[in-house]
């Protein structure tokens, strides 16, 4: 045997101590989730129910409490989400399929935009739709939202569109196709799987985000999720254990669905292999 067999094995279970870690650290607060949802006395430990119960459900699980505000979300996100991939769809079309001395410049401009900090920017923001009248506008929100999310979406939707052979675009010219009539018919159904990546990330960050939904929303009608969660905290550093565990859990549920959903639609992968002949 030689020496490096053994230093495999110590290596590999290494490797999988470090993940069985990492494990730990996720599985413990969904366990407390989960256990605390159904405790008679939830507490902040994780531990087993003293006793069995669904009455946290019962008390969040209102019209006011949990449906309106999981709808509110639901319109942010999804507005957020769509509004953001069409618009990196067409920006990073003339990215990746001409090329500029711009183009470069440009990537970085739009990959310095993602790194600035929302709470830098929300002091003349909040300014702006105060002078324009959009302040509690879901409407104005979702489009400031989308527009935030725009620099990464965009630089991600052009390294997708780049995996798609030119050549199909060229073989529909020849056809008399335009350039948008290629894009809509042959690029996008190629990229699905780069298109639901994108939209995943956008929705999931606009599902979680507080900050923004905060500052510019003012009436507790028009709040998403992330921002009611914050009734479950009282004064004097009071929590409502059994209800903000209910509330989390069912408020995890779209975004998991969406998931599920959108994985078993799209495939595992571009489906390219064959596509191009000779």
């Amino acid at each position: 045997m030689s020496l490096a067999s053994p230093r495999r094995a110590v290596a590999s279970t290494a490797r999988n101590l470090a993940l069985a870690l990492i494990g730990v650290c996720f599985v413990v607060p969904l366990a407390w989730l989960v256990l605390a949802s159904i405790d008679t006395n939830p507490s902040q430990r994780t531990e087993l129910p003293e006793g069995f119960t669904l009455d946290h459900y019962a008390a969040v699980l209102t019209p006011e409490g949990t449906l309106l505000p999981l709808w509110n979300s639901m319109l942010l996100s999804t507005g957020s989400a769509v509004i953001t991939v069409v618009v990196a769809v067409l920006a990073a079309y003339p990215l990746s399929r001409y090329r500029s001395r711009f183009n470069t410049p440009y990537l970085y401009a739009i990959l310095f935009g993602t790194c600035l900090p929302i709470t830098a920017i929300m002091v003349p923001v909040y300014s702006l739709f105060v002078r324009l009248g959009y302040l509690d506008n879901l409407a104005a929100v979702t489009f400031f939202m989308a527009a935030t999310s725009l620099p990464m979406a965009i630089w991600m939707m052009k390294n997708f569109m780049d995996s798609v052979p030119v050549s199909l675009e060229e073989a529909a010219w020849v056809d008399g196709a335009s350039a948008m009539g290629t894009l809509r018919r042959i690029v996008v159904p190629l990229m699905r799987p780069g298109i639901a990546v994108v939209f995943i990330f956008v929705f999931i960050q606009a599902w979680g985000n507080f900050f923004v939904p905060f500052i510019l929303l003012l009436s507790p009608a028009k709040q998403p999720a992330a921002v009611s969660i914050y009734s479950f905290f009282g004064q004097y550093g009071t929590v409502a254990y059994g209800e903000l565990a209910a509330f989390s859990l069912l408020y995890s549920l779209p975004v998991i669905a969406l998931y599920v959903l959108v994985s078993r639609g799209i495939g595992g992968s571009f489906a390219l292999q064959g596509a191009v002949k000779g």
